[in-house]
């Protein structure tokens, strides 16, 4: 790059510095592909060697995935100290290539790295500058600098005398369908937030557009990269209200250098389901409801049934009956144990087992003339083991005790639930046992798993089969190596045939366990096949949508209830949304949470928000809304028409940017109609938010934003849906109605 090519010799310098970045990070990333790729060709190895690679190549690769990810904008900042110093800031720490390893990039997450986000003119925290610098791809674009330390007369050409020119420039800029990081725009106020102290449980309210995403996904950044060790093991949850929020998110974290996250909805944290039917709002508020853990515990105690009235079993050319009074008593006994369902069985087995061998014992081994008991210890052994082989002891015990499953068991009380609910609850919950999964039936069925547990003498015997079997496949590979050794020495002499072979060195069961598959997955991808795995930390966003049920759920994914919740009550849409933190998070820590709040928006501008407040304000007059940041000077419009669909198209003409992305927010039920007069726009399908128009219903929109909105009858929105889809806009809104308008927009 020439030299002409730059104004100013700031730019110069600036731009020469990012090249040297940019020639450490091919070098580093080359170093880290080769590393991997040898690695990985070393094959079976000694134990602590494999230990060391295994190691290598999770480092390695890790370390790829975040140069990959930063790629086009890896530093963005530079701070100037007071005693001449300097740091340039970015997405991720880099070290020269020299003994000493001098940092040549400071991560952001770095102490030495907050100045950059907290100093001010008052409080300049030991800087005399503050650098933004603005790039595209690997190019520098723009620099703008701002003067903390008022007695330095050094100036640059580049300052910015308000400091706001690079926040403005980000909320001004159009919207790609995928969120992007705030590392560069970072406020005080969620700096502090950014960086709590990751244990307990930290609240994060604040209204639309307060940034309370970002903070929470820079957080989980921080997190990881304060607390390495512990959460890389453990790994980072969060959890977003719908898959269209989870793609929208997805490229946050990678481009901070984190790829070791899960990302999942509720109704994606049973492993083997991915629900993602709806249920109708009364079947979901019946299903999200606390007391459901106490009516499927009695729908588990249902299935341990008696006999009505008795079982016959014939044994021994005898038939022996249990009777309703003898397997209470062995039922009793089991429930006394306090086990899960299915644990528990074996003891179930055991007290019948006793009881029916009683039974034979007595008919055959009692004395006509005294009483007395005529076998021994034995035979009373000889007799039960052969009870254990009666196929019809085995159809009684799984009849009183089933094997159950928690797709088995939810599945079969929603099929049935009367009994177990009130009948207008019954009604709203039942479905017939060939319906796909809700969202709303996972926490259900993280309760049932609860509530059963595990037989491990099934997983127990399995895994013993699948061992036997690779042993006695690595017997045969032994077997023929040794024929191949045996027929290739036969005619030379004594000496060279005391070669040693595989047998001299190794045996099946060894040469087995070298076979048996290595487990490279990563902490995040193991944590989503397991359900009992503990997060080191979890993230909800729009938590107060989520339902007592889902809570348990969580909670038990977090015993150290190390948390950070993101929401806005005023914004709960959901039926069995909880909507208050304290009904939240009592149950399970009392009062010891911390609450914070973010007050200030910075997506909406403030002609947008003062319609979108007054909607909630017809409702509750003593609302207040986050305070907007900027302003447009453009006021959204309401207008009404007799063709829907004519209107729609023609009002997505006049909204769509000419970059960026326009949402249509309409009731799911006039989707149909409305893309019929949309190109490119499909109905019914999970909405794609690259495309230059998407549409939506209200809950769907949540926690997105878009250049300009579309609201499509607003009359059939409740309050908080509405607000919701009045306040995804970044600069233009529009609204369009058939029906009457809610009041709150009558009045705006």
């Amino acid at each position: 790059m020439s030299n002409t090519e730059f104004p100013d010799d700031e730019l110069r310098h600036e731009q020469e510095f990012i090249d040297g970045l940019y020639a450490r990070v091919d070098a580093l990333r080359g170093d880290a592909e080769t590393s991997v790729t040898d690695a990985l060709a070393q094959g079976n190895t000694p134990m602590q060697a494999r230990l060391e690679r295994d190691i290598l190549v999770a480092e390695r690769s890790g370390l790829l995935a975040a140069l990959n990810a930063v790629d086009g904008s890896l530093c963005f900042g530079r701070i100037d100290l007071a005693s001449g110093a300097g740091h340039h800031i970015g997405r991720i720490g880099l070290r020269a290539d020299d003994a000493e390893r001098t940092p040549i990039l400071i991560d952001w997450r770095a102490d030495v790295a907050r100045p950059f986000y907290l100093a001010t003119g008052h409080t300049p925290m030991g800087l005399r500058r503050r650098r933004h610098i603005a790039s595209e791809g690997r190019r520098v674009t723009a620099l703008h600098d701002e003067i903390l330390d008022l007695g330095d007369e050094t100036r640059t050409g580049h300052e910015d005398p308000t400091g706001d020119a690079v926040l403005l420039a980000a909320l001004n800029s159009a919207r790609t369908g995928r969120m992007g990081d705030i590392v560069q725009t970072i406020q005080a106020d969620q700096d502090r937030i950014i960086r709590a102290p990751h244990r307990g449980v930290l609240v994060v309210e604040g209204g639309p557009g307060t940034g309370k995403t970002a903070v929470a996904l820079h957080r989980a950044a921080y997190l990881l990269y304060e607390h390495r060790e512990l959460l890389a093991k453990r790994a980072v949850l969060i959890v977003g209200p719908n898959p269209a929020f989870l793609g929208y998110i997805g490229e946050v974290l990678p481009s901070l250098g984190e790829t070791g996250v899960l990302l999942a909805t509720v109704g994606e944290l049973f492993p083997g389901v991915k629900a993602t039917a709806a249920d109708t709002p009364e079947a979901a508020a019946v299903k999200g409801r606390a007391d459901m853990a106490d009516v499927l515990a009695e729908v588990v105690r249902d299935r341990q049934a008696l006999p009505d009235p008795v079982i016959a079993i014939e044994h021994d050319r005898e038939i022996l009956m249990l009777d309703d009074d003898l397997v209470n008593v062995a039922r009793e006994r089991t429930r006394a144990a306090r086990l899960p369902h299915n644990a528990a069985r074996e003891h179930f087995e055991g007290h019948i087992l006793n009881t029916l061998t009683d039974m034979v014992a007595e008919r055959i081994g009692t004395d006509p003339y005294d009483g007395s008991n005529l076998l021994d210890a034995s035979d009373i052994t000889q007799i039960r083991d052969e009870l254990a082989e009666n196929p019809e002891v085995w159809s009684a015990i799984d009849q009183l005790w089933p094997r159950l499953t928690p797709e088995r068991l939810v599945a079969g009380f929603l099929a049935a639930p009367e009994g177990f609910l009130a009948p207008e609850d019954a009604d709203a919950v039942r479905r017939p046992v060939t319906r796909r999964w809700t969202v709303a039936d996972v926490p259900l069925l993280d309760e049932a798993a609860e509530l059963l547990g595990e037989d491990d003498r099934v997983a127990r015997s399995r895994a013993e089969r699948e061992r036997e079997a690779q042993i006695a496949y690595a017997q045969g590979v032994l077997d023929v190596s040794y024929a191949s050794r045996t027929y290739e020495f036969e005619d030379k002499d004594e000496e060279d045939s005391e070669v040693l072979s595989a047998h001299d060195i190794i045996d099946a069961e060894r040469f087995a366990e070298r076979q048996e598959e290595e487990d490279h997955r990563s902490a995040a991808e193991r944590a989503a096949a397991d359900r009992t795995w503990a997060f080191g930390h979890i993230i909800v966003d729009e938590a107060q949508e989520l339902s007592p049920m889902a809570w348990r759920l969580l909670m038990r994914r977090c015993p150290t209830r190390s948390m950070t919740l993101v929401g806005d009550p005023a914004q709960t849409a959901e039926a069995a949304g909880v909507g208050s933190w304290s009904k939240i998070l009592s149950p399970y820590v009392e009062d010891r949470w911390e609450h914070t709040r973010l007050g200030v928006n910075y997506r909406t501008p403030a002609e947008i928000m003062d319609v979108a407040a007054a909607v909630v304000r017809a409702e509750d007059p003593s609302f207040e809304p986050p305070s907007s940041v900027r302003s447009t000077g453009v006021r959204p419009w309401i207008r009404a028409t007799d063709d829907l669909p004519a209107a729609v198209a023609e009002a997505v003409a006049e909204l769509t940017p000419a970059e960026g992305r326009l949402a249509v927010i309409a009731p799911r039920e006039l989707h149909r109609s409305l893309a019929a007069r949309l190109d490119g726009v499909t109905a019914g399908a999970e909405p794609d938010l690259t495309h230059t128009v998407v549409l939506l219903d209200p809950r769907q929109s949540k926690g997105l934003e878009f250049d300009s909105v579309l609201v499509v009858e607003p009359g059939r929105y409740g309050t908080s849906d509405l607000y919701v889809a009045l306040t995804r806009a970044t600069q233009r809104l529009g609204v369009l109605h058939t029906e009457p308008l809610p009041k709150g927009l009558v009045d705006a």
